[in-house]
């Protein structure tokens, strides 16, 4: 069976799959894939506090090796519909452009998974082991109910991965220029500094917080993590907010909150970091005599895939299709890459990034065709010669 990228991408990008709505896009993709025998396995979990969430595992063949795609048909939301040039969801093709929430991250490239396999199959018949698509509908969201339930489940059922290669915007001038083999951990900090609130006109009645959050702030912003790795650039900080909440002129108030995340790199680990915050914290509270809570939460660890047979399989296979050889990079933000390294060597290459996220999504027509066709030569030189 003949499948278009152009026009099951056209059809995911209709879907409109906002975290954590499917939407009909999980369903889209199954429609593409029976026919080329996948068996797909709906894939439904929920926690406690969260909306259940649509995940999808089909699988080509019941042998090894098991070469998964994988990657996610939620969409973080357009925005303003209006400030777009093109409906958000309407997938119109203007200039050899596609546009549409979803176009560059990642419905192109789950539709390139089912096209390079269904030319792949066309070509060579079945595959000497399996082929997978592990999708899910919480990668935009907290990431909880998608993914890393799919592992889970893959486990308890007997199923194995050898290699995964997820579909998220990795290029950057043109497809193929950039392999992810790896990403930086990331941590989320929340401190909180408790006063003594009070009139301030008698300031030495109360215990302000604001100075001593200032204090914080500072010293934690100053924190010198590292100079980078091997593999990865230096670690860093940032601020993401401070909030008093008080609308009052005339009162010192009794609280100030602050948030910042950390983006580190394998010379770190979240305790360590946790430690390094929790010290300066300490060293503020004894000097200042204010009560400073700290919070945490770590959203993934740092990882890379060491450059080898299965880095080495990837790069050839972008140097066929587009001439030129990809760099390897570890930087931006997490993605569901964290998960997938714990059972399987894993590596990201996808589409140009530079619209994701924003007004007026698009990837070029020609893109989405030529990232068809490195999954394609991905498969072929996998299979040909596994690893």
């Amino acid at each position: 069976m003949a499948v278009d990228p152009i026009s099951l991408t056209q059809a995911l990008i209709r879907c409109p799959s906002v975290t954590p709505e499917d939407a009909g896009a999980l369903g889209v993709l199954e429609d593409a894939l029976k026919p080329l025998g996948f068996d797909c396995k709906r894939l439904r979990f929920e926690a406690v506090g969260t909306a259940p969430v649509e995940n999808l595992y089909a699988r080509l063949g019941t042998g090894r090796p098991n070469f998964c795609f994988a990657g996610h048909t939620d969409v973080v939301p357009p925005g303003d519909a209006a400030s777009w040039r093109h409906d958000p969801f309407a997938a119109e093709i203007h200039n050899g452009v596609l546009y549409g929430r979803g176009a560059a991250d990642m419905k192109s490239a789950i539709a390139a998974f089912a096209c390079a396999t269904a030319r792949y199959v066309g070509k060579h018949g079945a595959p000497k082991g399996a082929i997978s698509l592990l999708i899910t509908g919480d990668e935009e969201g907290v990431a909880v109910n998608g993914t890393v339930k799919v592992l889970d489940w893959l486990k308890q059922n007997g199923q194995v991965l050898d290699h995964c290669l997820v579909g998220e915007p990795t290029s950057t001038a043109r497809t193929g220029d950039v392999i992810k083999i790896g990403r930086r951990g990331s941590m989320n900090f929340r401190l909180i500094v408790k006063g003594t609130q009070g009139h301030v006109a008698y300031p030495q009645r109360a215990l302000n917080p604001i100075p001593v959050m200032a204090e914080l702030i500072a010293r934690i912003a100053a924190l010198k993590l590292d100079e980078g790795s091997d593999n990865f650039d230096p670690s860093t900080l940032a601020f993401t907010t401070v909030d008093v909440g008080n609308p009052a002129v005339n009162v010192i108030p009794a609280e100030a909150q602050a948030g910042f995340n950390i983006r580190f790199n394998d010379l770190h680990n979240p305790a360590g970091l946790l430690q390094k915050v929790e010290d300066i914290a300490r060293r503020v509270m004894h000097e200042r005599g204010a009560e400073i809570i700290v919070s945490h939460a770590t959203s993934g660890v740092s990882f890379v895939t060491k450059p080898g047979a299965y880095t080495d399989l990837l790069s050839n296979a972008v140097k066929r299709v587009t001439g030129t050889v990809p760099e390897h990079s570890t930087t931006g933000g997490t993605s569901d890459a964290r998960f997938i390294k714990d059972h399987c060597p894993v590596a990201e290459l996808g589409l140009p990034g530079a619209t994701m996220h924003r007004t007026d999504e698009c990837a070029s027509v020609e893109d989405i065709e030529i990232l068809t066709r490195i999954y394609l030569a991905v498969l072929e030189d996998y299979f040909a010669k596994p690893i």
